[in-house]
């Protein structure tokens, strides 16, 4: 008997709310093969981006620092 006559035979014998979870069941194994996997990122991809984009960062956070700074200062009143 195969896989698909195996299921046919025991849907027969279920009741109503039984079959109203399998319905579920079914179009949530539809929708879930309708999303495709997540492809896992590559370490070394990414840690090449990083050092690519690390010293514009960092320039970029040490000229707007002072200016954190001083509207700070300004905001405690001094």
């Amino acid at each position: 008997m195969s896989v698909r006559e195996e299921i046919i035979q025991q849907l027969q014998e279920l009741n109503d709310d039984q079959l109203k979870q399998v319905a579920d069941y079914l179009s949530f194994v539809k929708y879930r093969s309708r999303i495709r996997p997540v492809t896992p990122f590559d370490e070394r991809q990414l840690a090449a981006l990083y050092a690519e984009f690390a010293e514009e960062d960092l320039e970029l956070a040490e000229a707007g620092i002072g200016d954190y700074h001083e509207a700070l200062l300004k905001e405690d009143g001094q």
